[in-house]
């Protein structure tokens, strides 16, 4: 039976329309082709390294300034260490027995190494075996008498020592302590209060 015309126009269409992708199988083939053309437009290049932000270079700054505290506090001096304290202590004692003379209107002295025996004016050249006193103080005040380490030694430097009143103005003044081979001076110029300051061969040594 002979085949109409539409019929011959069906049967050409019918192959066509089997190959044919998909809507679903075009999308994918998009992808594929937009992720190919991506890939060669990067050519393969490596990704741009990442460099170091402020902020990690501080906390690293401060990490390293910390460690070197740390290990300079361990290195320091046991004797220099020591030293310091006395001597700060000495200069804060020396002060407040300033004001109680200037209060009292009293003459007060600091000896080193003297006891209750001993004249109660220190002489040249005095130096600390045991310890040291305040002489004119009242006993109620309680002075303390001993360093905090017993190896300190004191030695008054000229003139007749400490002398710490009544009057507001007093004669320059020096004491060096020291502890092994380790030496500090407290001092005043007779105004200013007395402070700590490094021996005249330590201050040539640290040179």
């Amino acid at each position: 039976m002979p085949m109409s015309a539409h019929g011959s126009e069906s049967l050409r269409r019918c192959p066509a329309s089997r190959n044919a992708p998909s809507p679903g199988h075009r999308r994918l083939e998009h992808r594929g082709v937009a992720g190919l053309t991506a890939r060669r437009a990067g050519g393969g290049a490596p990704a741009a390294r990442r460099g170091f932000t402020l902020i990690e270079l501080l906390v690293v700054l401060v990490l390293v300034a910390i460690g070197a505290g740390v290990v300079s506090l361990a290195l320091r001096d046991g004797a220099a260490t020591k030293l310091e304290e006395e001597g700060a202590r000495l200069a804060a004692l020396l002060e407040g027995a300033r004001a109680e003379s200037r209060a009292a209107g009293v003459p007060v002295y600091w000896m080193p190494g003297q006891d209750e025996r001993s004249s109660t004016a220190p002489t040249e050249g005095d130096v600390a075996d045991a310890g040291f006193r305040f002489v004119g103080l009242p006993v109620r005040l309680n002075m303390p008498r001993h360093w905090l380490e017993p190896r300190v030694t004191a030695q008054i430097v000229g003139g007749k020592g400490l002398v710490l009143g009544p009057d507001a103005i007093v004669p320059p003044q020096r004491v060096v302590l020291s502890l092994d081979d380790r030496r500090i001076e407290v001092s005043t110029d007779g105004l200013a209060p007395f402070a700590v300051n490094l021996a005249p061969e330590s201050a040539e040594a640290a040179r």
